[in-house]
């Protein structure tokens, strides 16, 4: 298994233009929030029938798929895990807070198409096709690469 490191290297390769680098800066964690956005807007049955008692932050689509993704993190570094644990968190709680106002489906949509575009128009500037493309195990590696890249001391 590849590290964290090798990752974050093979990622890079394909992110060396500055304008590509900043537009991935805010695209990536966009499209995360909106991922997690959308995966709130699955309807809620299966846990309203079986497990009542749970508070709603827990009991949604969008929290047992964020638990398989951070334990994708963890086999790569707890370090990183946890700093995608707050990062998920808080996007699970800004969209339960914004689907208290506005159509949460609606906004993630639209959040997800617009940052998707910007991705796509980053990698044109840079000249290279995104790295998912080679391995879809890099949709989650990009999160954690901004992460890396704007939150860790050089």
């Amino acid at each position: 298994m590849q590290s964290l490191q090798d990752w974050f290297e093979a990622y890079a390769e394909s992110h060396q233009n500055v304008v590509n680098k900043r537009i991935h800066y805010i695209c990536v964690p966009v499209i995360y929030f909106s991922i997690v956005g959308l995966l709130l807007c699955i309807p809620n049955a299966f846990f309203i029938n079986n497990f009542m008692h749970l508070p709603s932050f827990i009991s949604n689509w969008a929290f047992v798929v964020l638990l398989f993704v951070l334990f994708f993190y963890i086999k790569l570094s707890v370090k990183m895990a946890f700093k995608m644990m707050v990062f998920s968190v808080l996007c699970l709680v800004i969209n339960i807070e914004i689907g208290k106002h506005i159509n949460l489906l609606y906004f993630s949509v639209a959040l997800f198409v617009l940052a998707w575009i910007g991705q796509f128009y980053g990698h044109k500037i840079e000249g290279k096709k995104p790295s998912f493309l080679k391995d879809l195990q890099f949709l989650l590696i990009g999160p954690a690469w901004v992460m890396q890249n704007l939150f860790s001391k050089k």
